[in-house]
């Protein structure tokens, strides 16, 4: 059995850094959105897997916000932390901001927060840690992220709806 005593969340804090080089950019030359989220997942499930020391998969991403562009040249720092530990889920918060290497000069630039289920050698969800709050702050995103949860749960699947306008296109 893997150990469940409760853990700070600055122990499953990640730092990722990323230059934007041409093969991550858009026409515009700035990142591709797709390649900045690829590089969320990463940085959210290496913080999820230092908190539980269990395989995570992620079950969603939420409240994914591209706030401002990255450049090609530019660093992108990715910050990661787990917010909440649920029964077998954990909720991840990730910003990441771009940084000019010749200024110093840094912003925020996208922000996302995701879920990510703890799984066992059978596939099957195990239980993960609790979280040990131990400020105000931390307080209260673990009060926002049980609301989150209750409504992602509470959605079910009458919410589903525009999946039922989604035919197969014909040749695709």
């Amino acid at each position: 059995m893997h150990d469940l005593s409760p853990k700070s969340p600055r122990d499953s804090e990640v730092v990722m850094t990323q230059l934007i080089l041409p093969p991550d950019a858009n026409n515009l030359n700035a990142a591709f959105g797709g390649k900045v989220m690829q590089w969320i997942d990463i940085c959210g499930a290496v913080a999820a897997q230092r908190h539980c020391r269990q395989v995570v998969v992620t079950a969603s991403m939420d409240d994914l916000h591209f706030h401002a562009p990255i450049r090609v040249g530019w660093i992108a720092l990715l910050h990661a932390r787990v917010l909440a530990s649920f029964r077998t889920s954990l909720e991840v918060g990730v910003t990441v901001h771009a940084e000019n290497p010749l200024t110093g000069e840094r912003h925020l630039t996208t922000s996302a927060l995701l879920t990510f289920v703890a799984q066992g050698q059978d596939g099957k969800g195990v239980p993960v840690p609790p979280l040990l709050l131990e400020s105000d702050a931390e307080r209260q995103a673990f009060a926002e992220a049980e609301a989150r949860r209750a409504l992602r749960r509470g959605r079910g699947k009458e919410e589903q709806s525009w999946m039922k306008v989604m035919k197969p296109v014909a040749g695709a």
